[in-house]
């Protein structure tokens, strides 16, 4: 998603994440992945708002419409959580770190853990 998406409504980031999960779909799957649906109409106002603002396109197939993300779902994932260290640890990624190392459902592994030491031994090396 783009920078922006701190404007897109809750029914927005709704469609956004069914596209992301399940790739290129019609407004009638995105419609009926959604919780307590909107009417058709208003799913279709919805992707073509999304589409205005540069988060969703579309390509004809056959008679419908399918609609995707414009950015992959990695980028989307690194935006989203650059939002959210900001917006609830001040900006810090230390305390988001940490606040998911404590978190009682993490149940990390022991490769995992090798994998995030790996990762802040590199950060380390690399002064950040």
């Amino acid at each position: 998603m783009k920078e922006n998406d701190a404007h897109l409504s809750r029914r927005e980031r709704q469609i956004m994440e069914i596209l992301h999960a399940r790739g290129p779909a019609t407004a009638a799957q995105v419609r009926a992945a959604l919780p307590d649906p909107p009417g058709y109409s208003a799913v279709r106002a919805l992707l073509r708002i999304l589409e205005e603002k540069g988060h969703v396109k579309h390509r004809r197939q056959g008679l419908r419409y399918v609609h995707l993300p414009t950015e992959a779902r990695a980028r989307a994932s690194r935006s989203a959580l650059r939002r959210v260290v900001r917006t609830f640890f001040g900006g810090s990624a230390p305390r988001a770190a940490a606040a998911l190392l404590e978190a009682a459902d993490t149940g990390l592994s022991p490769r995992e853990i090798a994998r995030l030491q790996t990762l802040i031994n590199q950060a380390r090396k690399e002064g950040r």
